[in-house]
């Protein structure tokens, strides 16, 4: 089994999941492999001729780092996921699972989100380079599995957090984001805590061992071309995550809105109709992920 991506709560659950199922598991993160460098990865198949893959994402983050680094965000995300739908190919891996992401809807995408709204409209303009690579990434496995046969499968996640997560407020999601400002008050006693937006979007959060199962499910099930959704079936608005958070944490102070800032897409809920009827469903409740994220 071979995990590729970055370091972040996403490897790290799908590195604990393979693992205590007995898997051999080798994470590209971790073995420091380069792998936007096609000769490095045709050389990294070779010696370690991974059975099965699972595909993240090299950049991702929140509205912030889209914003500054828009060219790195379609550039790092397409080159690698380019070498690794390719090469998995051509080295005759058994399945390719590719983790897209649900950015790749229509920013007025009616709600919530099925598989088949997938081109239906224009994305969010704020995430557009990263969206347009996953995206591509899409078609490229549904490509190589309509030309070569080849078994590559995917599925569009939620928001994913959990212990691992990238919690650097200038480059992480909204809830690593907020973690890392809560935690930062707390530590310096600050009265106010301040976020971008208005509070008002909604969004769906998905725990990276939730998210780990699902994939390793997909993996075991399925073998079509069609996407699968990936989330829990619920989403909660900014405000209301930024007010559990504060509880989970203990944070007595108050939270300020900057308005000036970008809210993003208005609401984005998965629906996970297609995965409960091949018999998947989560069990991490959003209070409970983030109390296991508190105590980490």
């Amino acid at each position: 089994m071979l995990i590729v991506g970055r370091r972040d709560c996403i490897e790290a659950g799908l590195f604990s999941c393979f693992t205590s199922a007995g898997c051999r598991v080798v994470s590209s993160v971790r073995a420091g492999l380069d792998i936007l460098s096609r000769p490095a990865v045709e050389a990294f198949f070779a010696k370690e001729k991974p059975a099965f893959v699972v595909l993240t994402s090299v950049r991702s983050g929140g509205i912030g780092v889209n914003l500054a680094l828009p060219a790195e965000f379609i550039f790092e995300n397409i080159q690698a996921q380019t070498n690794i739908i390719d090469i998995s190919y051509r080295f005759g891996v058994k399945k390719l699972l590719y983790l897209a992401a649900s950015c790749i809807y229509p920013k007025d995408c009616p709600q919530p989100m099925k598989e088949d709204d997938f081109q239906a409209g224009r994305m969010e303009a704020t995430s557009e380079p990263y969206s347009m690579a996953k995206a591509a990434g899409v078609v490229m496995c549904q490509a190589y599995r309509k030309q070569y046969g080849f078994p590559a499968i995917i599925g569009v996640p939620a928001t994913v957090y959990g212990p691992g997560g990238e919690e650097d407020p200038k480059e992480a999601h909204v809830l690593g984001s907020m973690i890392a400002k809560f935690r930062d008050a707390i530590k310096s006693k600050a009265s106010t805590v301040s976020f971008w937006g208005t509070g008002s979007p909604r969004r769906e959060f998905i725990y990276s061992a939730d998210l780990a199962d699902a994939c390793r499910f997909l993996l075991k099930t399925y073998d079509r071309p069609e996407m699968v959704n990936i989330g829990t079936g619920n989403d909660i608005s900014i405000i209301e995550l930024a007010s559990l958070i504060r509880d989970v944490y203990g944070y007595d102070g108050k939270i300020v809105w900057d308005t000036s800032k970008p809210d993003g897409a208005p609401r984005k809920l998965l629906d996970v109709t297609r995965l409960s009827a091949l018999g998947w469903k989560s069990k991490v409740s959003l209070r409970d992920g983030l109390t296991i994220c508190a105590r980490a």
